[in-house]
């Protein structure tokens, strides 16, 4: 027998020794109570996902998003192209508005949650900063937002110039969705397990 808090309520509960096709519930909350085990598999998908979208962030943010043909002439752009071109061009706010939520904060996620499900470079003590830090930067990486816009502003511009999608668009949706599975499948108490 052991004992278990539950990560929902905290209620400390005794378990049995379970097989590997039961689940220990609270009895409070009804809250699936994980065992070490489990853990160590949510790690891995987490470090799986956030590796994933780690790797299409590159040709999402480098690569043509977007191609328009507005009276003859071409244009296409990257995220990362653009959002130099807003600062080339003066505009400060928006173009570091875009940089930090679309770039700099959702790289930094995706690192933090690779060190903490699975690379460990620093040392145990700085796991708790880690985490706060990783909390902190996820709330305001914006990746899905920026999508959401992407897609209202091609519904708006639809009938006003011919647009064609560029190589990025796919890397950028799947990007998002990796980097969503991964804040999904992130178990803050796994990275205390082999403390």
């Amino acid at each position: 027998m052991e004992h278990r808090a539950c990560h929902c309520c905290g209620l400390i509960h005794r378990l049995p020794n379970l097989r590997p096709d039961q689940k220990a519930v609270c009895t409070r909350c009804g809250a699936v109570i994980s065992i070490p085990g489990c853990r160590r598999t949510s790690a891995s998908r987490t470090a799986a996902a956030a590796f994933a979208a780690f790797v299409l962030f590159w040709p999402a943010i480098l690569c043509p998003i977007l191609q328009i043909e507005k009276f003859g002439h071409e244009q296409q752009a990257s995220i990362l192209s653009g959002t130099v071109e807003l600062l080339c061009h003066g505009n400060w706010l928006v173009g570091g508005v875009v940089l930090l939520f679309s770039v700099v904060f959702p790289l930094t996620k995706m690192v933090l949650l690779l060190e903490l499900s699975l690379l460990e470079v620093l040392h145990r003590r700085h796991k708790a900063l880690t985490l706060r830090v990783m909390e902190h930067v996820g709330k305001w990486s914006m990746m899905d937002v920026m999508l959401l816009a992407f897609l209202v502003m091609l519904v708006k511009l639809g009938n006003l110039v011919e647009f064609h999608f560029g190589p990025a668009v796919v890397a950028f949706i799947a990007c998002v969705a990796m980097s969503m599975i991964a804040s999904l499948t992130f178990d803050p108490h796994a990275i205390w397990e082999d403390s």
